[in-house]
C-alpha cells in the first residue's frame, strides 16, 4: 500500500453542489457539509444515496472539518479527492514503485519548463531527464473487456497545453511521459476522452507518435488506503 488514510467516517451522500460542497448523511443520522476537492463533473460518481467515506480534520483554519474522500461505484470504491494522486505518486516515486519509468536517482517537484510557461509535475534526474505529468481520472465506459479508463470527462485546455509542452519535449530529444491515476481499481484499459474534448485526444496522439510515455495505472481504492495495481492497455 502507497497511502493510508487517517480513520474515515462512512456516510451516504444525501447532494452534490456548488462543485466544492457535498451534504453526506452519517450512520446516526447527522448530515454534515464535507468539502468535495473535486470541481470536474464527476461523470457516473456522484449519484445520491451512494456509501461514501469521509475524513476529518481538526484545524481551526478550515472552513468545512470534513472532506469527501471516496463514493462506492458499483461495488468497488472510487477515490474523490484529486489532491492526492500527486502525491501518492511522490510516494511511489521514492520508493521506485513504477517499473515502467526508466530509472532515475532522484526527482523534483512542480518545475519550470516550456514554452507556455508550465510546471511539470515531476522532473527525473538520470541521464536523460524525464519530465512526468500526472492526471487523474474517475470517469469509465463499459467495453466487452470490461471497464475502460476515461480522460477527461470535459474540455481541459490546461491538459491540452500539458500535452503540447510534452510533445516538443520529445521531439526534441528529452524523456517525456504522462501517468495517468486512474483512482478506482475496476478498469481494464485507457482510452482519450474523445467526446468531451476531441483536441484532446488529437494531441494525445501526437503525443504518443512523438514518443511520449502514456502510463494508466490504476489504483486500488480501500477506506485503508491506496494500493498500485497494474498499468493497464491504451487504446487509440
Amino acid at each position: 500500500m502507497i497511502y493510508r488514510y487517517p480513520p474515515l467516517l462512512p456516510g451516504v451522500l444525501v447532494k452534490r453542489y456548488k462543485r466544492f460542497f457535498a451534504d453526506i448523511a452519517l450512520a446516526d443520522g447527522t448530515v454534515v457539509t464535507a468539502h468535495c476537492p473535486n470541481t470536474g463533473p464527476m461523470t457516473e460518481i456522484s449519484t445520491v444515496g451512494s456509501a461514501v467515506y469521509i475524513s476529518e480534520a481538526n484545524s481551526p483554519a478550515r472552513k468545512l472539518a470534513y472532506t469527501w474522500e471516496m463514493i462506492q461505484v458499483d461495488g468497488s470504491w472510487v477515490g474523490v479527492n484529486t489532491h492526492l494522486p500527486n502525491r501518492v505518486v511522490a510516494l511511489g516515486l521514492a520508493d521506485h514503485q513504477f517499473a515502467d519509468l526508466p530509472s532515475y536517482t532522484r526527482f523534483q517537484p512542480e518545475v519550470p519548463y516550456g514554452s507556455e510557461q508550465s510546471r511539470i509535475d515531476f522532473l527525473l534526474h538520470s541521464e536523460r531527464p524525464l519530465y512526468l505529468e500526472v492526471k487523474s481520472t474517475t470517469w469509465t465506459q463499459p467495453t466487452p473487456e470490461g471497464r475502460r479508463a476515461i480522460f477527461p470527462d470535459t474540455v481541459t485546455t490546461r491538459g491540452q497545453k500539458h500535452l503540447r509542452e510534452l510533445t516538443a519535449l520529445a521531439e526534441q530529444g528529452l524523456g517525456a511521459a504522462i501517468l495517468y491515476f486512474i483512482n478506482r481499481g475496476d478498469c481494464v484499459s485507457f482510452s482519450p476522452g474523445d467526446g468531451p474534448d476531441p483536441e484532446y485526444g488529437r494531441l494525445l496522439r501526437r503525443a504518443v507518435a512523438a514518443g511520449v510515455l502514456v502510463l494508466p495505472y490504476r489504483f486500488m481504492v480501500s477506506p485503508l488506503g491506496l494500493t498500485l495495481g497494474e498499468r493497464v492497455p491504451v487504446v487509440l
